[in-house]
């Protein structure tokens, strides 16, 4: 995302979002527990505009969507969204669904790792931005359910069945979709649904701690890595190769690289700048 911005002012209260930013980590709370963090308009638009926000602003290196509560996220709220959905035009609809899947995008494009902290119920809406996020840390209480035919809709939602074949394979994704059967932690780490399972309870301060290495780290680097995992998925071998051979060609001029030469020479730790 292009980090050149226009008149609209820096956001400085995120009302459906409980939002920190430290030294580079940011840590984004969905933040209503009563309801199982269940996700509303606001929330959905909040998130996506959040997410250009950061990528333009360059100064998170890391972000970590965790939930409050009892859960990490229960989708749509049934009364706020589904309640409401039934009474929109095909045109407000496809607003709205477009506006879900720009979430998903924007978790995809930005410029930094994202993870996501679970614990407790992933379902509907809230299993697909986990599995948007390019690392899950998941406690022994997390369980996953796409819903979405368990409301007679599609289970290809907000680009969940273009994501989660390539995350798990095409038998185990089809079985997921289409059921809308609840996995649990055990079997999501079995089936590569997740990054790590931690001990009960453990999985914010294992994301928190990944996070900050990642933030660490070279951050250029790790960026383009995940541009490159995510372009590269429908493209075949010569086309990535040659654009793996000219992001190389890029990063070899860069700080880091030079940076790293000088380090390994100093015999010291690297100073990474992320240029």
């Amino acid at each position: 995302m292009s980090p050149f911005t226009g008149s609209a002012p820096r956001t400085e209260r995120w009302r459906h979002l409980r939002v920190t930013v430290d030294d580079g980590v940011a840590t984004v709370t969905l933040d209503r527990p009563a309801k199982l963090n269940a996700l509303t308009f606001g929330a959905y638009a909040d998130l996506r505009d959040l997410l250009a926000e950061l990528s333009r602003e360059r100064a998170v290196r890391a972000l970590v969507i965790g939930g409050e509560g009892r859960g990490f996220c229960s989708g749509g709220d049934v009364d706020e969204i589904i309640g409401a959905t039934l009474a929109m035009d095909t045109a407000q609809l496809l607003d709205f669904n477009r506006m879900t899947g720009q979430v998903v995008r924007a978790i995809r494009e930005c410029p930094f790792p994202v993870i996501a902290a679970v614990h407790g119920v992933a379902a509907g809406a809230g299993a697909v931005l986990a599995l948007a996020a390019d690392f899950r840390i998941a406690d022994p209480t997390a369980r996953f359910a796409f819903l979405f035919t368990r409301v007679g809709l599609s289970g290809g939602d907000m680009g969940a069945a273009y994501l989660l074949p390539r995350v798990v394979g095409l038998g185990h994704a089809t079985r997921l979709l289409m059921l809308g059967d609840p996995v649990r932690a055990a079997e999501a780490e079995r089936i590569g649904l997740l990054s790590e399972v931690t001990e009960e309870g453990g999985a914010h301060a294992r994301a928190a701690e990944l996070a900050r290495r990642l933030a660490d780290g070279p951050a250029l680097a790790h960026a383009q890595t995940k541009a490159l995992l995510t372009a590269e998925l429908d493209m075949p071998l010569a086309a990535s190769v040659e654009l793996d051979a000219a992001t190389q060609a890029l990063l070899m001029n860069g700080e880091d690289y030079a940076e790293f030469h000088a380090a390994f020479t100093e015999k010291r730790p690297p100073k990474w700048r992320g240029r």
